[in-house]
């Protein structure tokens, strides 16, 4: 199997949202462009709402049997170890290899010694084309970095093994992420990793390194932009290097997770992809929850009502929901509203509040945090909830196509728009 030039990573809590996920790539097709659609749920997503992996397979099938989609489309394991993989098996064809947290844990001497042995050309000074100046490697340096990621690396190996002998060779994709972690890999160690991640035969298609800056959940990146470009453009030139030097794929791109709203750093991704001519692979994830929840205010009456419910409820929550999120949202508790003041906004008050628009004045990032991680309230009023969704999927399903193809496809990949102040 083979991922697209451009791929979107596009999670759908509740399952409901793929017909109008999928409406924003035809959109984008109508237009010449060709993106993937990739439907994604962590097993940490479907453990709270009480899913199962084979329900993202049947949302995907469903929408692209009834949009009549005739384009490839792939069903994500996302964040997968060799704890929970097995679930995943049946059902998905793309499986994202979370290896983050090994990162950093000890390694035999002697497995060092002989990754070193093996990379001897490795060792010294390259030119790699994008990136100013030579690339030094010495015998510390690569040793290093072997002993920081080699236990990762092989890790992935092994799930990457597992998933093989359920599937067979060439029967899916393969993601290898290392974000969930607390440094930003260099360049340096990029092209290590690259190099052992040939070694260990992982077929890797995409990779998802740490980068610099906060990518927290549903608001935009925060951090220097320019730097982040910088470190963008490297690691580009790093992949092109490395899937020659070591037999990589072809199709080897960067992911960027956590990539929903990041609309100060979209222009610099849309030009680096551009001048380097690669691709990208971009996960949405969380976004599709909130613009249900948009939606729903904007219905009024019983849409409204829930939508304020799920927040007073989450407030009342708030260490509960956020610990698991604690790393990557920011919220300002003083910033967020009683309860009873939110129940007398009103529907474009509220929604106003929830967009992610910055050029409105009602906007507030720390309101739409909470809500990003509040999907549990929602999953717990159950039939209400999901019943609430169907009544008003119009407005619902508009908000959802808008939000993907407004501000992430034309900004991405068809103009370079600047967001961060719109």
């Amino acid at each position: 199997m083979i991922l697209g030039r451009y791929s979107f990573g596009i999670g759908d809590r509740f399952g409901r949202q793929g017909r109008a996920q999928l409406a924003a790539f035809i959109k984008a097709a109508g237009q010449g462009l060709d993106i993937t659609p990739v439907w994604n749920k962590s097993n940490r997503e479907h453990s709270i709402i009480g899913t199962k992996p084979a329900d993202v397979r049947r949302e995907a099938d469903e929408a692209v049997a009834a949009c009549g989609w005739k384009r490839p489309y792939f069903v994500d394991a996302d964040h997968i170890g060799l704890s929970n993989v097995d679930a995943f098996l049946d059902a998905s064809d793309f499986f994202t290899l979370d290896v983050a947290d090994v990162i950093g844990r000890p390694m035999a001497s002697s497995d060092v010694e002989s990754f070193v042995a093996e990379h001897k050309s490795l060792l010294g000074s390259h030119r790699i084309d994008g990136i100013d100046g030579p690339v030094e490697i010495d015998k510390a340096r690569l040793k290093a970095i072997a002993s920081k990621y080699l236990v990762a690396v092989r890790q992935a190996g092994k799930i990457y093994r597992r998933v093989e002998a359920a599937k067979g060779a060439g029967n899916f994709i393969t993601e290898v992420s290392m974000d969930e972690t607390d440094a930003p890999q260099t360049p340096v160690e990029m092209l290590v990793i690259l190099a052992a991640i040939a070694d260990e035969g992982i077929p890797a298609q995409t990779i998802a390194p740490k980068f610099s800056g906060q990518f927290n959940k549903g608001v935009d990146y925060v951090g220097d932009p320019e730097q982040f470009a910088r470190e963008f453009e490297q690691d580009l030139a790093v992949i092109r290097f490395a899937v020659r030097e070591f037999g990589l794929p072809q199709t080897l791109k960067l992911s960027v997770h956590s990539g929903s709203d990041k609309f100060s750093i979209y222009r610099h991704i849309h030009d680096a992809i551009q001048k380097f001519d690669a691709g990208l692979h971009l996960k949405t994830a969380g976004t599709t929850w909130l613009e249900e929840l948009i939606g729903l205010a904007l219905a009024g009456s019983d849409g409204l009502a829930i939508a304020n419910e799920i927040y007073a409820k989450a407030l009342a929550r708030i260490d509960e929901l956020c610990s698991p999120y604690a790393t990557v949202i920011d919220i300002d508790r003083s910033k967020l509203p009683a309860p009873d003041e939110v129940a007398k906004w009103g529907s474009q008050r509220f929604a106003g509040a929830l967009r992610h628009d910055k050029s409105c004045p009602q906007y507030n990032p720390s309101f739409r945090q909470l809500l990003h991680v509040a999907y549990k309230v929602a999953a717990e009023l159950g039939p209400r909830f999901t019943g609430a969704l169907e009544k008003h999927e119009a407005t619902i399903a508009q908000q959802v196509t808008a939000n993907i193809y407004e501000r992430h496809i034309r900004p991405l990949l068809l103009n370079g728009q600047d967001l961060q102040d719109t």
